[in-house]
């Protein structure tokens, strides 16, 4: 069995999961307008954490977040040859040092938390995040580890934020996924962690269940997904198959859901060739935006609390169908028992990853 758990979120919401948790029970966003961000010095919508260590806020984020997780396990695990760090980004400290976005903070955290390994970045688009995950666990699976701890974190930069601009993929309000007016992304920024690990004693608070993950690439496009959802419905396909899961036993699934319109359409043509609108789905892009490297572990980890709080978070954004096939959105929060949760990413390059949790 491997678990996971000690989950931890720092975010516009909060710096504590449970904190940032009852936030979005009551249907709080970190999405805000912010003056002169955008190109040409205009106003732009993002969720961004106030007051970051301003010289370096990427190392700032995984320290504090790191040391938050251990709170929740035995710490001294941190220091183990059989402890592996998993770093899921997408461009890390580039405003400090555009040549090597992550080597300093590599060398930082192996320094002050005294890792005996060096850790391992994971860099594959917004799929980054449930990759990591899943390759953490595939490490304690094959017996190379015994605990790997992930931690997601990306920052709004102006290299981001214009990038996704010239692409007119951001949305001049707050995001609306699945929603018939979306009509692009926001930007967000966060750091979340989790444990993995082959050991339930190493936890404070029961862990839950990691069944063996997937990805899949379709390569569709650099930037634009598969019109027919070819890579989500593969990764998701082969996920539930390797694990003897069917539609059925799916209670929940938290979506990519990034609010562009053919993201957004693509997902709900993979999740019905799969048999799985009838499943109750959320994105929770509308509380933290896009927050891209970390938005597979952010959304884990939240999903991960909708388990421990027995309720289904609504999608915050949503008001109307915007995609050709119906999807079970959840439009207002519902308590419910849940023990299966399928999460799903989706990114640039035709990638595609998908994991599950359940309740122990």
């Amino acid at each position: 069995m491997i678990y996971i758990g000690a989950e931890e979120i720092i975010s516009p919401l909060g710096d504590r999961a449970e904190q940032n948790f009852q936030a979005m029970l009551d249907n709080q966003s970190g999405i805000s307008l912010v003056a002169e961000a955008g190109l040409n010095k205009l106003p732009v919508n993002l969720s961004k954490i106030a007051d970051l260590d301003f010289q370096n806020p990427f190392e700032s984020l995984l320290e504090q977040i790191l040391i938050s997780l251990l709170k929740k396990i035995d710490a001294d695990i941190i220091r183990s040859d059989r402890t592996i760090l998993l770093i899921s980004s997408t461009k890390g400290a580039i405003e400090n040092d555009i040549s090597d976005q992550f080597g300093k903070s590599v060398r930082f955290l192996t320094d002050r938390f005294l890792l005996v390994n060096q850790p391992v970045v994971i860099s594959n688009a917004c799929i980054s995040g449930v990759v990591a995950i899943n390759a953490g666990a595939n490490f304690v699976r094959a017996g190379l580890y015994d605990h790997a701890i992930v931690i997601g974190c990306d920052l709004i930069s102006e290299f981001v934020l214009t990038g996704f601009q010239s692409l007119f993929a951001v949305s001049e309000k707050p995001c609306q996924p699945f929603d018939s007016e979306r009509n692009g992304i926001t930007l967000g920024e966060a750091c979340s962690a989790v444990l993995v690990s082959n050991s339930r004693s190493v936890f404070r608070d029961m862990p839950l269940g990691l069944l063996k993950g997937t990805s899949a690439n379709d390569a569709n496009h650099i930037s634009g997904p598969s019109r027919t959802g070819e890579g989500l419905f593969r990764t998701v396909r082969k996920t539930m198959q390797v694990n003897g899961i069917s539609d059925q036993d799916i209670d929940f699934i938290s979506a990519h859901g990034t609010a562009t319109v053919y993201n957004d359409e693509m997902e709900s043509i993979a999740f019905d060739r799969l048999n799985l609108t009838h499943v109750p789905l959320n994105s929770l892009k509308g509380y933290f935006g896009h927050t891209l490297g970390a938005a597979g572990v952010i959304e884990t980890a939240v999903s991960m609390q909708m388990i421990r709080n027995n309720v289904l978070l609504k999608s915050l954004g949503f008001k109307q169908k915007g995609t050709s096939v119906a999807l079970n959105i959840i439009e207002e929060n519902i308590p419910a028992e849940v023990k299966t949760i399928l999460k799903t990413a989706s990114g640039f390059g035709g990638g595609n990853a998908s994991l599950i949790i359940q309740k122990l």
